[in-house]
């Protein structure tokens, strides 16, 4: 066995199902959800119907690649949605599909770390998505953890990495807006971090699956490609952003994404995913042709989600210690006790369930960034949601 297989560390969700053991929550009260970020939004029919109508490709292997159509698709929204310089994607050398940016994430950490240099690192935001993390141990490299705090804007906080810690990275994952916190960072952070990778030589793998979902239709959180077009990295060298359908399109079940940026990184990880044998479906690609092209299913989805969280910080408002965040579909409410305590007493009292702060995220220098707080996934409709909010302020106030 991979004896790297022990480094693993339980799921967020397995410490969750733990916590929650031997409770019984009361029967006259439906559970509500807020713990796991599955959207439950509907997948727009027309992502449906060209599925069920495209089934007759199953007759054929798919390329690793993807077809060029959706190539090319993926490139035009991505130049649109970023305003990058026309033609400086190319949709030969600069795109791959991947089936869900959550097997890319992990693979892509395979692809490019050398685990027989000294002391290989992998930076990541803490709280963080446990992909990252579960990446870096079985690449061989250390996970480094760099705090999301208040001081910091709930982002993390690179400035107190030090430079024999950048000297050594070879990965930096990033995520933004972040999961959980909702922050965004600035294009001058991105482009701050472009200069350290360019000066240490390490990869910026930056998760932009929550970009879609902000509150400001004139203030679209920018991304990793803009912040490098806008420095005169047009080739976008040492920088690769990850994106999926799951969030923006309400379809996470098609597992369909894309990796964008550098070629030369790019083409060394095609060469991976075809030995990884992770082609996309023939017609979940077709799908994806026309989930990429359209934009009203997408401003719908946000309408939705500022409508939601409108009306769940109304109800909390004075009871519980939370902000809106920057972007994305997550509060992280500050708890008036212990972050498990509450998870833990809120499903036991209220048959509500959320997801403690401190699962989300390691010790570093010190402290758990995630403890005393639980992230609240609004992703369930609107009446849910509201008689949640409802349950977390009655338990909350009988605290």
């Amino acid at each position: 066995m991979n004896t790297d297989l022990h480094k693993l560390q339980p799921y967020p969700f397995e410490k969750l199902r733990q916590l929650k053991e031997g409770c019984q929550p009361p029967a006259a009260l439906d559970h509500i959800a807020l713990s796991i970020g599955e959207p439950k939004h509907p997948t727009p029919a027309f992502i449906t119907e060209a599925v069920l109508s495209h089934l007759h490709g199953l007759s054929a292997y798919p390329l690793t690649k993807g077809a060029p159509e959706l190539r090319q698709v993926i490139c035009e929204w991505l130049t649109r949605r970023f305003k990058l310089p026309s033609g400086s994607l190319d949709a030969e050398h600069h795109v791959l599909p991947v089936n869900g940016t959550r097997e890319a994430l992990f693979a892509f950490a395979q692809a490019v770390i050398d685990r027989k240099a000294g002391n290989p690192l992998v930076l990541m935001p803490n709280p963080f998505y446990q992909i990252y993390e579960g990446a870096a141990l079985l690449a061989g490299a250390r996970p480094v953890f760099v705090n999301c705090l208040d001081s910091s804007g709930l982002a993390p906080d690179f400035d107190r990495v030090d430079e024999a810690t950048w000297r050594d990275c070879q990965l930096l994952y990033v995520c933004s807006p972040h999961n959980p916190t909702g922050a965004v960072l600035t294009e001058a952070r991105w482009q701050q971090l472009m200069a350290l990778a360019e000066k240490h030589d390490f990869i910026i793998a930056a998760d932009e699956c929550y970009s879609e979902i902000y509150f400001d239709e004139d203030n679209p959180p920018p991304g990793l490609l803009q912040a490098a077009a806008n420095a005169g990295n047009t080739g976008y060298s040492r920088c690769v952003v990850f994106h999926s359908l799951s969030k923006r399109s309400n379809a996470p079940g098609l597992r369909s994404g894309f990796v964008a940026g550098d070629k030369d990184i790019l083409a060394a990880f095609l060469q991976y995913r075809t030995y990884h044998g992770c082609a996309m479906p023939p017609h979940h690609q077709a799908a994806s042709i026309l989930a990429w092209r359209d934009e009203e299913h997408v401003r719908e989805n946000r309408h939705a989600y500022r409508e939601k969280f409108d009306a769940v910080l109304n109800i909390l408002n004075g009871c519980l210690d939370v902000d809106r965040p920057e972007a994305g579909f997550y509060l992280w409410a500050r708890t008036p006790i212990s972050d498990t305590d509450f998870t833990r007493e809120l499903y036991l009292q209220q048959n509500v369930t959320v997801l403690p702060g401190s699962f989300l995220s390691r010790e570093a220098d010190g402290i758990n960034p995630g403890a005393n707080r639980v992230r609240m996934a609004l992703v369930a409709p609107m009446d849910e949601c509201m008689d949640a909010a409802k349950r977390i302020r009655t338990f909350t106030e009988n605290l």
